[in-house]
């Protein structure tokens, strides 16, 4: 795995749900018609099945690990994460999410070389027209290559209806050391901006995304992503 490989990109969560965990053990399992990550595909423009399983305490802190499939265009086909973190309601209107997450990868003797961990901090502001994230992670150590790595976003969501919501994003990746990460040649950095509709019924959360990245790839290109969840406490 070379860090230039433009089909071998950037693989997270779609969202450590550490904030909509109520219960002591939870557990919650997503389809998705495509996994992306920052508007790239991580399953070659396929759907992905993912599932998480959370344990919360009282005092806000949280662990947990999540997995899906994946499609680099190799052998590797598993991504497998944990993490480990705190959320606090600071006051009635902000909140501060912060942890650290290591990901790991499986399929072939040569998908662990790009294991690699990071810390992440999230800030939540809600206001009289909905709320507003300011959301960043940092890797020391971008997939083994020793590269550093920043992903900053911003978003925001509005009720436009009861149990209706639209969320607003846009999410800014930047490599610190483009000489051992960079995407098309020699950028350091690519932006991905998206739209989702939100709603849930009967138990199940339901997203319609559109999304699209300054990247010239078929894997980064616009597209529509329908996925659908459910929560279930153990």
């Amino acid at each position: 795995m070379k860090s230039l490989t433009k089909t071998f990109i950037v693989s997270l969560p779609l969202m450590i749900a550490s904030q909509s965990a109520q219960a002591d053990w939870s557990t919650t399992v997503t389809a998705t018609s495509d996994y992306t990550f920052n508007g790239v595909s991580q399953t070659q423009n396929s759907p992905a099945i993912q599932a998480s399983l959370d344990k919360a305490l009282d005092n806000g802190i949280y662990a947990g690990t999540w997995a899906s499939n994946v499609d680099f265009g190799g052998a590797t086909n598993t991504e497998w994460d944990f993490y480990l973190g705190q959320y606090l309601q600071l006051s009635d209107n902000i909140s501060f999410d912060y942890g650290i997450a290591y990901y790991t990868y499986h399929g072939a003797s040569e998908s662990s070389e790009g294991n690699y961990p990071e810390v992440y901090a999230n800030f939540g502001f809600a206001n009289a027209f909905g709320n507003t994230e300011l959301n960043f992670w940092y890797s020391w150590d971008y997939f083994g290559t020793g590269a550093g790595h920043i992903v900053s976003m911003v978003a925001h969501t509005v009720e436009i209806a009861p149990n209706h919501a639209l969320r607003a994003s846009f999410d800014v990746s930047n490599s610190l050391d483009g000489d051992q990460w960079s995407w098309n040649g020699n950028d350091s950095s690519y932006h991905h901006y998206r739209l989702a509709y939100q709603t849930s019924y009967a138990g199940f959360n339901l997203e319609l995304a559109a999304e699209n990245t300054n990247l010239d790839w078929d894997t980064a290109d616009e597209r529509v992503v329908v996925s659908v969840s459910r929560t279930f406490d153990l």
